[in-house]
């Protein structure tokens, strides 16, 4: 269960403090900066995936998908 995704130049992780939210990394690791806020529609991520052409996030309130390394989520229906 993936909570870390290396895409392109960034690692992406589920914030270990609060499962709602995104934070990436451009120093491998070394600093973390937030890159999704975290909603009550997409709830808790559970599980990262990247694909090639988008993110799939393994979430509390089903399956969702970002394009844009994150940044917006869409469910997958």
């Amino acid at each position: 269960m993936p909570t870390m995704i290396n895409k392109r130049k960034e690692l992406i992780r589920i914030s270990p403090k609060d499962a709602k939210k995104l934070e990436y990394s451009t120093n491998d690791g070394r600093t973390w900066s937030t890159r999704f806020s975290g909603s009550s529609t997409q709830g808790e991520f559970q599980d990262l995936t990247d694909t090639g052409k988008e993110i799939l996030g393994i979430t509390t309130k089903g399956l969702y998908y970002s394009k844009n390394e994150g940044r917006t989520w869409s469910k997958r229906s």
